[in-house]
């Protein structure tokens, strides 16, 4: 009787951790405020221009990977692609939500004697250092690290000035298995977390 409880075991254990195919998945990446920022357009004013994100990571095709126990490997792509245009669709969304209005601004030097240039209250333009999560797994668990990196360049014209923030962050998990659902998760969530951080405080 032992013998057939330790066979359904095994079983379920193949059945949960082998039936894991590789490929490519594409995971939503967006970024959803689920806080109010009322003192932002007095701050960045009523509207902000925005230059095409840098993305600067080494791979620029993919957003993450999973390596299992035994078997091909997996990678995650965002959606939309590329990483930097659904980064550009997700703040624009957010800083409308707030009552600041977003234009698209082809290029910035990153310098203040340029504001004058700029046909907008601000302008904001984001380097991608790395945005990548890893999940690596074990016989019988998956070990996941979210780590993403950013300098944000924000340009005040009333001020006369380019604040500068450097944001790393890292996070770690330990899951059963690594889905496309999770790594959206955690994705999304590092993004909720630098840019909330960012909208409460832009300089």
């Amino acid at each position: 009787m032992k013998s057939y409880r330790w066979l359904s075991i095994i079983f379920i254990v193949i059945l949960v951790f082998g039936c894991a195919k590789g490929g490519t998945y594409f995971v939503r990446i967006q970024y959803q405020p689920v806080k109010e920022f009322p003192s932002l357009s007095g701050k960045v004013g009523p509207t902000l221009g925005l230059v095409p994100f840098k993305d600067e990571r080494p791979d620029q095709l993919y957003i993450g990977r999973h390596t299992p126990h035994d078997g091909p490997l997996s990678y995650f792509k965002s959606d939309p692609f590329p990483l930097n245009q659904a980064m550009m669709d997700s703040i624009s969304n957010a800083f409308s939500r707030f009552g600041v209005k977003t234009l698209s601004v082809t290029a910035w030097d990153g310098q203040p004697e340029s504001l004058k240039n700029i046909e907008a209250d601000s302008v904001l333009m984001i380097e991608i250092k790395r945005f990548w999560t890893e999940g690596k797994a074990g016989a019988f668990r998956t070990t996941v690290k979210t780590s993403v990196h950013f300098v944000i360049h924000l340009g005040v014209k009333k001020e006369g000035k380019v604040f500068t923030k450097n944001v790393e962050m890292e996070k770690e998990a330990t899951l059963a298995r690594l889905t496309p659902e999770r790594v959206e998760t955690m994705a999304n969530q590092a993004l909720a977390d630098i840019f909330n951080a960012f909208l409460s405080n832009p300089y």
